[in-house]
């Protein structure tokens, strides 16, 4: 037994370690990550197109206050950028033990408005919202959004030109709001019918689970290159061999983070910034992924 006490002593330290790490080091870290994405059937004209992805910033949540907001929104214009994209969970909320729909804001709706003004990008700034939005109130957060010059997409298609020709942005409202998927499939067809039908299309959608529907029921057809999710936080917590033993996902570890590539499709998960649920990162740095679209 006495043998064991160095290797349980040892143990010990290596745990509350990490727990201090994880708490009081990691959700202050913020990463750039940059990746080059090889897309399939891209037209040409946006070979090259840089695109800044960031998601679930949780204002309020352990590490995020105003200042870590303007400090988002200094390195998103620091990477230079076409477009910058926003993929919902703004807000978060106090666990106070009433019905999630009746929670108070760790920090007030209006907080988002002068903390997240002020970001540049060439071809705009595009937001799509995510369940814990829905929870609180969509619409308040779509207007404290839009007050800060960021344009909210709720199954709509904006459309970015250069060269001459046409990409198309579509942001879809959160999966939560979206009945089976049978119906889900036929809206998103109308929704994105009702727009001229010119263009490649890039979508944005809070969560990941949704890129394996749009690719089995072909919504979009061949015009679909590129989704673009957050939602899962990378898991939050990951660990070496083990991986993320908890993911906000139906598929598990495989929809995560990062780029995924699926029967010629691509997907693309942030880890987002903030914190949900436990005030904890562990190897999943928040950050901002910045992605170089290029032409296959």
């Amino acid at each position: 037994m006495r043998r064991l006490i160095p290797y349980i002593l040892a143990g010990i330290v290596l745990s509350l370690s990490a727990l201090a790490y994880g708490y009081f080091i990691e959700p202050h870290r913020l990463v750039i990550n940059e990746t080059e994405l090889k897309i399939e059937g891209l037209d040409p004209a946006f070979d090259g197109l840089r695109i800044a992805a960031v998601a679930d910033i949780h204002a309020g949540s352990h590490g995020v206050d105003a200042a870590r907001m303007r400090e988002v929104v200094d390195e998103i214009n620091a990477q230079d950028v076409d477009v910058v994209v926003m993929l919902g969970d703004f807000v978060s909320q106090l666990n106070d033990g009433k019905p999630i729909r009746e929670r108070p804001l760790k920090m007030p709706v209006e907080s988002l408005t002068e903390g997240l003004s002020g970001i540049k990008a060439r071809y705009g700034v595009y937001a799509v919202l995510g369940n814990h939005d829905g929870w609180y109130d969509n619409t308040s957060v779509a207007e404290a959004l839009r007050r800060a010059g960021i344009r909210v997409l709720e199954n709509e298609v904006a459309f970015i030109e250069r060269g001459g020709r046409k990409l198309r942005i579509f942001g879809m409202r959160d999966h939560l709001h979206m009945g089976t998927w049978a119906t889900f499939d036929q809206d998103m067809r109308r929704a994105v019918a009702s727009y001229e039908r010119t263009g490649d299309i890039i979508v944005l959608q809070h969560s990941p689970d949704v890129f394996p529907v749009i690719n089995a029921f072909k919504t979009f057809g061949d015009d679909f290159k590129l989704m673009i999710a957050g939602h899962t936080h990378g898991g939050q917590v990951r660990f070496p061999v083990l991986g993320t033993p908890i993911v906000p996902s139906a598929f598990g570890q495989k929809y995560a983070a990062g780029h995924v590539r699926e029967n010629g499709k691509d997907l693309f998960v942030t880890t987002g910034i903030g914190t949900s649920l436990l005030p904890f990162r562990f190897l999943v740095p928040p950050e901002i992924a910045v992605l170089t679209l290029r032409s296959k």
